[in-house]
């Protein structure tokens, strides 16, 4: 891997830190989403602290009807508990941190192996970060909605959050990462490709 590769993922994971810590941390996006707060919390985290006791993710369904059968209408509810409280917060910032630098890296990687005609232009170079936005928001996002997941309208804000991230990380690896000098396939004469 070549260090244009690495210091353009490098600049685009930057990016990506920068997009996510104002759009959740300044601006709160996700956090509106994901940490609601339930009425009479106390009671509630006692009766979870008490029965969810290892790391997981929890269903819970209404009361089966006569007729053995969940009733229609009646809500669904989700747990996740990863086994960390906030004392390990630290850790989970320094994994993401890790990811998001990570990441871009691996894409600038992939980019360096496409083909000439893809490295020669910057709008082919930045729809290729754009694909990739496509893929995270098809395939990690809008799959969050469900059945104790997100309603479909936050899955389709989270996509299309990930979706505008992506853009402006390949908008700064598109700019810094130019076609190298590469030797055609005889071995002997090089180009710029």
């Amino acid at each position: 891997m070549s260090s244009r590769v690495i210091v353009s993922g490098l600049l685009g994971g930057l990016v990506l830190i920068l997009w996510t810590f104002v759009i959740n941390g300044v601006l709160g996006f996700k956090s509106r989403m994901d940490m609601k707060q339930v009425p009479d919390e106390r009671a509630v985290y006692e009766v979870l602290r008490a029965h969810v006791t290892e790391p997981g993710g929890y269903v819970c369904n209404p009361a089966l009807t006569g007729v053995g059968r969940f009733p229609d209408r009646a809500p669904v509810y989700s747990i996740r508990y990863s086994g960390l409280g906030h004392g390990e917060a630290g850790q989970e910032v320094l994994a993401g941190l890790l990811v998001f630098l990570a990441a871009p890296i691996v894409v600038a990687w992939l980019l360096s192996a496409a083909s000439d005609r893809v490295l020669s232009s910057y709008r082919r170079k930045l729809l290729f970060f754009v694909a990739v936005g496509v893929l995270v928001a098809l395939v990690a996002d809008v799959a969050r909605f469900g059945i104790g997941g997100y309603t479909m309208g936050d899955a389709l804000l989270v996509a299309a959050s990930d979706l505008a991230a992506w853009t402006l990380v390949g908008l700064v690896v598109a700019w810094r990462m130019r076609p190298g000098v590469r030797v055609a396939e005889d071995g002997a004469t090089p180009y710029v490709g």
